[in-house]
């Protein structure tokens, strides 16, 4: 199977390293939905331990949202995300799922060639958004990727295979640039893959412009997006703190400083209806909270706040004056 989920040996290790700690078990948002030891990073190193086979494992991994929560706090140092990724690939897939890969793929194959300079990666949430995505490239100012990686990206959640010939063309086409990446997966990856590229989230690459800055407020509570929150644990805590000092608004950030997702289905789910878990998860964090705004990073979590409580929602591409 071709290598989407490879990790620099020196820095991470596999499911035979978990002690049992339990840490990841606390931050995880499928153990809080369902209070069962086998719906957790821990409950799966653990019966992987005991010679568990994927297919016994299926329930939990297909539950998993892939949020990242449990990777900063393994102190084994565990790629606890990356095995639900690797494992993923043993499941069988839906036909449909299938076809959407063939038709992202189609579709990346027939894009043009990027523009000169740095590029945005959109992803398929903002895509799908002309109106949002147009006000978000006029706020960065960067090119607009038409391959922006979304067949890989899909496959790194799936753990579906992508061949090393279209990895490499995708590569070829945004290595040595300065990128804004949109998907937060893709981003993880691609800090793996390319060396000597800048890289941001959208979410940082948004809230580092003053025009969005300024008009955060105490007011606000702001839900950032996990995936590349947690791939960067160690750089973006700090980042966020001062975002929150400068501004003084409410993140979804635990006392570890672990972020709070608010989507806790896992993407298979997620082209249906919203489920009781999603709406129970942003209910709980905003317990305590009368914020006048909640402003997301993430369109699928605008979904998840929109349909949970009546409190404004906006994406931070909305936040900057006309």
């Amino acid at each position: 199977m071709f290598g989407l989920f490879e990790q620099p040996a020196a820095s991470r290790q596999d499911h035979s390293a978990c002690s049992g700690c339990s840490l990841c078990v606390l931050v995880c948002p499928m153990w809080r939905a369902r209070r069962d030891p086998r719906f957790s990073p821990e409950g799966l190193a653990k019966a992987l331990q005991c010679g568990a086979t994927v297919a016994e494992l299926a329930a939990p991994l297909d539950a998993c949202s892939l949020c990242g929560a449990c990777d900063p706090v393994c102190p084994e140092r565990i790629d606890l995300s990356g095995m639900v990724m690797a494992l993923r690939g043993a499941l069988p897939r839906a036909a449909e799922l299938d076809s959407q890969l063939t038709n992202l793929a189609r579709q990346a194959a027939s894009a043009a060639a990027p523009v000169a300079g740095a590029l945005l990666l959109p992803g398929a949430d903002l895509r799908a958004n002309p109106a949002l995505l147009a006000r978000t490239q006029m706020l960065l100012g960067y090119g607009l990727a038409q391959d922006d990686g979304a067949d890989i990206a899909l496959a790194l959640e799936t753990g579906a295979q992508v061949s090393p010939t279209r990895r490499r063309r995708f590569l070829d086409r945004v290595e040595g640039r300065t990128l804004i990446v949109g998907d937060g997966l893709l981003l993880a990856a691609l800090r793996r893959w390319l060396h000597g590229v800048r890289l941001q989230s959208l979410g940082e690459a948004l809230s580092s412009q003053v025009a969005i800055r300024r008009r955060l407020t105490s007011a606000d509570f702001y839900v950032i997006e996990t995936r590349a929150y947690h791939a960067e644990f160690e750089r973006l805590v700090t980042y966020y703190d001062r975002l929150r000092l400068e501004t003084g608004c409410a993140l979804n950030l635990d006392l570890q400083r672990i972020a709070i997702p608010a989507m806790t289905q896992a993407m298979s789910r997620r082209r249906e209806m919203l489920a009781d878990e999603d709406l129970r998860e942003a209910r709980w964090m905003l317990k305590g909270r009368q914020p006048r705004r909640i402003v997301v990073e993430s369109l699928a979590d605008r979904a998840v706040f929109e349909k949970s409580c009546d409190v404004p929602v906006l994406h931070l591409a909305e936040l900057a004056e006309d």
